[in-house]
């Protein structure tokens, strides 16, 4: 999803928490894009925070990976449970770290 004026690429996977079933999306893309900048800024912010939880605690990659994603899926967090799920995704992806497989309630499929 990309505008003439923005050239800020959203990709498919995250487009996709916007999409109805039939692949329209159910909120503008401006919405969708500001949603993606806020989830891919603090995928790339909890970098640090999971490396120094992997030095300091030194529980699995998992598990890190896990208990930031029962964070983010607390209404507190300010993002979606499917959101929160992408972002953990991103931050896996960002690791190169294996992703575990993430349940939140409204998205009981979402292995990596």
């Amino acid at each position: 999803m990309q505008e003439d004026d923005n050239q800020i690429i959203v990709p498919p996977s995250f487009t996709a928490l916007f999409a109805d079933a039939r692949g329209r999306l159910r909120e503008s893309a401006d919405v969708v894009r500001q949603h993606y900048e806020l989830c891919e800024d603090l995928a790339s912010h909890l970098v640090a925070h999971a490396q120094t939880l992997y030095h300091v605690q030194a529980p699995s990659e998992a598990e890190i990976l896990r208990r930031i994603h029962a964070g983010l899926c607390t209404t507190e967090s300010g993002v979606s449970r499917l959101e929160a799920t992408w972002v953990v995704r991103r931050l896996a992806e960002l690791l190169v770290w294996p992703c575990p497989l993430l349940t939140p309630e409204t998205d009981p499929s979402s292995a990596c």
